[in-house]
């Protein structure tokens, strides 16, 4: 967590943004696991910052899902269950179907031949060993369709959707089984839109979030089970 810290600190991040975003890798990264208490004192002594910024910072990754604010104890990084990664899909499906559809007719040959080249940098990053990586690049795809659909209402409301999805992209990445498949489904969905056929994109788009839903339902019940 502290070369997290560090490799933040060069880029001249205000510090509450910096302990932010890396109190938010920790958790993404499992390095905070689940059900792990935050406790204010010893996070601050460990990053070497006082106790306000790590108390914004927890009050921001509340908002995001991440950390639960729990009656007596305080904050605990957020557990990973069913009912929270079904009610985001949820509405990231029909967002999503609502974007491939609006795209088919708007979308630009310079936006499909950027698909393209991050469906390839996707499939050239998909088995090396830095997970946020290939994440970033999963989410680099997904924000070319959303671009193109010029609905900025819509842009934001996904762009507020994808930081409560991050951790749920993370854990479906975790499984590098599953990357030739999604790999795959990214070439369906930009073949679907270079045909600008709707029905087709719209499929292309549930299967590839049925699948996640599949993926990630799988390795919750697993780790129950461990």
């Amino acid at each position: 967590m502290m070369d997290d810290m560090k490799e933040l600190m060069d880029e001249y991040l205000p510090l509450r943004d910096v302990v932010f975003q890396t109190l938010r890798k920790a958790i993404l990264k499992g390095e905070l696991k689940p059900g792990e208490r935050l406790m204010e004192v010893q996070l601050a002594n460990r990053l070497g910052v006082s106790r306000t910024p790590i108390r914004e910072a927890i009050r921001k990754l509340e908002l995001e899902g991440l950390v639960t604010m729990i009656p007596r104890r305080g904050a605990e990084v957020a557990e990973i269950t069913e009912k929270n990664m079904r009610d985001v899909l949820e509405v990231r499906r029909a967002l999503e179907e609502l974007a491939v559809k609006i795209a088919c007719d708007k979308i630009t040959e310079g936006e499909l031949k950027e698909l393209s080249v991050v469906a390839k940098k996707f499939r050239d990053v998909m088995y090396c060993d830095n997970l946020m990586q290939i994440t970033e690049a999963d989410v680099e795809f997904h924000e070319i369709i959303y671009r193109a659909t010029g609905n900025m209402r819509l842009i934001q409301i996904l762009s507020n959707l994808r930081e409560q999805m991050y951790r749920y992209r993370v854990e479906y990445l975790k499984d590098y089984n599953s990357h030739g498949i999604l790999a795959e489904e990214h070439d369906e969905i930009v073949n679907a839109l270079c045909a600008r056929d709707k029905v087709r994109a719209c499929r292309a788009v549930i299967a590839h979030i049925d699948n996640q839903e599949a993926s990630i339902i799988n390795s919750i019940r697993k780790g129950r089970n461990e």
